[in-house]
Formats: structure tokens, sequence, C-alpha cells
């Protein structure tokens, strides 16, 4: 049998472009996980933050031109509605993000109910891919299967405990394909010698503002084992490559509005007195009134609102919620999601080149691909 369609992957962008896929019968989705949707389940704490209210091209870590296009065709609303219509009910939590009101099931159920008639190999791995004329021939653990349309929605390789697996990055090659350097993002960073008086406020969590690579992102900061993490620190780490980024730990507070005060430093800067103290040593400066600090002492206290350091590196795959890198999207059409080097083959979702900040942009864009994916193969 020659399927319309083989989908590689049963993710949160493989299972969008079954949903919207006509001809379900005539399609074939291979997972080699023994369950779909197995990221989709574990992430926002169980209950998925699967789009914000707030996207475009900035969130993302991507040539803006290939995911414009989509991201504002199948934007966010679509998207609301397309799960609201099938009974999803969700909730906002900050202001801007998207999670389901009770369960990531919920999304998952949906799905699974869209692509009922849809054939699915679960606990099926691929092993290669060739195209013989215009068929493309997928062996797999438990044999061979053919199909005219190939999508590739692997996904990348974080959460290796869910199986992650680089089978996506190996089709592209094997096709002749650019892979972008793959690394870990939105993870925490480990730390240089000098900062290893933050692994000593483990458990302790401030509010700071980040900047690096020309962007600033405001949030919570969580002082850990290995290093620091948090909100703010997961989303710096997808514009960090190497090298130094700047924390400011008093984003809500100028240094002179505390210059006349009699009370003592530690208790007047808003952070856990566990940090203050820490930092004041850090800086070499005596925990006294603040109205009785030297001029030198000022200027050191000002280095709280642009503390610079460079990380060590990052916790790694096992603790990144997604990789940066990926298929080069200069080789992939940016409407249709095809590969400009094979007809009839497809890269959708987190496989591309294209990561997104903390807070829904990653499935947003899954979703996103997957859907105008579909529309070009449905004609």
């Amino acid at each position: 049998m020659v399927y319309e369609n083989i989908i590689i992957g049963g993710g949160a962008s493989g299972l969008m472009l079954a949903a919207n896929l006509n001809s379900k019968k005539s399609i074939l989705l291979i997972e080699h996980n023994s369950q779909l949707g197995a990221k989709i389940a574990i992430s926002g704490g169980g209950r998925c933050n699967f789009t914000n209210k707030n996207i475009s091209c900035s969130d993302y870590l991507a040539d803006c031109s290939f995911i414009k296009n989509n991201i504002k065709k199948y934007n966010n609303r679509w998207l609301l509605k397309f799960f609201k219509n099938r009974g999803l009910e969700f909730s906002i939590k900050n202001s801007t993000e998207y999670f389901c009101k009770s369960s990531s099931s919920e999304i998952l159920t949906i799905l699974k109910k869209e692509i009922k008639e849809v054939r699915t190999k679960l606990n099926c791995e691929v092993l290669s891919v060739v195209k013989k004329s215009d068929i493309f021939e997928v062996t797999t653990n438990i044999g061979k299967f053919k199909a005219k349309n190939l999508i590739v929605a692997s996904g990348g390789l974080s959460f290796a405990k869910i199986g992650a697996s680089p089978i996506g990055y190996e089709i592209a090659k094997s096709f002749g394909h650019t892979i972008i350097d793959t690394k870990p993002a939105l993870v925490g960073f480990t730390l240089q010698p000098s900062e290893a008086f933050f692994k000593e406020l483990s458990g302790v969590s401030v509010e700071v503002a980040i900047k690096v690579d020309g962007k600033e992102f405001k949030g919570s900061m969580l002082f850990a084992h290995k290093g620091i993490s948090g909100p703010v620190v997961l989303n710096a780490s997808l514009f960090w490559e190497k090298g130094f980024l700047e924390i400011d730990f008093l984003p809500n507070l100028e240094i002179k509005e505390l210059k006349n005060s009699t009370k003592m430093l530690s208790n007047l800067l808003p952070l856990p007195k566990r940090v203050a103290m820490a930092l004041l040593k850090k800086l070499e400066i005596k925990d006294k009134n603040a109205n009785r600090l030297a001029k030198e002492e000022w200027k050191n206290l000002e280095t709280l609102k642009s503390y610079k350091f460079a990380p060590a590196g990052n916790f790694g795959y096992t603790k990144a919620e997604v990789t940066k890198g990926g298929v080069d999207t200069f080789e992939v059409d940016s409407d249709s999601l095809m590969s400009k080097k094979v007809n009839n083959l497809f890269f959708i979702g987190e496989v591309l080149n294209v990561t997104g900040r903390l807070g829904g942009f990653n499935f947003q864009w899954a979703f996103s691909s997957a859907k105008a994916c579909a529309d070009y193969i449905n004609g």
C-alpha cells in the first residue's frame, strides 16, 4: 500500500497536521514512543500552556521572514477557536499565557478524537528513509511503509526521558539539508567559580531583569543547586550563546532612593535577606546604615543594577524545555513547509530552526506550521 501521507512524529505538530489533513484513511502516523503527545502531557506542569495572547517574530529565535506569515495567518485566535469549538476550557496565567483549565489530557483527547481514522504505529522506530521515483520508502523496526508525501514532525532533542530522537535531523541530512547546530534551550545556567556563591542560595527565588543579546526579560530567577533557573533565566538561555549577560537584581528600585536612609542596607534592599547579604559580601560592602556608605561603596552597590557574569554553560538536554537549531529554514518553503531540495518532503514544528521563548510560543509554532502544511497538502 502507498499512503498519501506518512507523518513521522506523534507530538503537537504531527497530531495537529493529521487532524487537519483530508483523506484520514490514507495517512500513516509513526511514533517511536508508546503513546502520542508525551511532551504535551507533561508541559506547563501538566496543564500545557499552549499559546500566548501576544505573539510576534521577536518572541522567536528564528528568521522572521520565514515564520511571520504562518504565525499571523494561523495565530492564537485561530488556535483558541480550533480548541474551543471542540470543547476545550482554558484559563489565562500571568495575563498572557493560555493553559488547559484542568489538564493537558484535554488537548490530547481532542487531537486523538480528530485523528481516530488515521492509522497509527506506536513503538515504531524509523531507521532510514529513501525516495524512489516519486515515492518515499520508510524503513522501521516493524517493516517498510511507502507514501507520496513525507512529513517530518519528530521534534528536537530535549526531554530524553520521553524518547527525544535525532531522527528528524538525520532524515534531513540524508536528503542534503543543512542542520543548524542544535543546543539545549529554555534551560538553566551553570556557573563559573566567581559565581559559586549563588549555589549557597539554592531554593531562593528573586524577581530580576536579565539582558542578553539586546533583549531584556523580567521575571523570577531561582537559585538552584547546579546554578540558576526560573522563567527569566530560561528565556535568557534562548538567546545566550557564550560570554556575558547582565542581571538587574533591583528592577523596581533606583539606588539613589536609598542614600538618605538610616536603615541597615540589608533591610532596605528589596531582596530576601540571604540574597542581600551574599551580594553585599561579593561586592565587598559592609552591611550598615545606608547613609553611612562611602562613595566607592555606592558605586559598588550600583553593580546590583547591572551585574555582569558569564555562565559556564547550561543544564543540558535533560533539563531543557526545547532544542534550538535544527533544519535550516532557508532550505524550506515558508508557506508550505516543503523542502526546497526534495519535492513532497516537509518539515514542521521543533525540528526546524525555529525556537520560541517560554509561555506557549513553541506550541503555537508547532500548531501553526502544522496547519499551514496541511492546507498546502490538501490543496
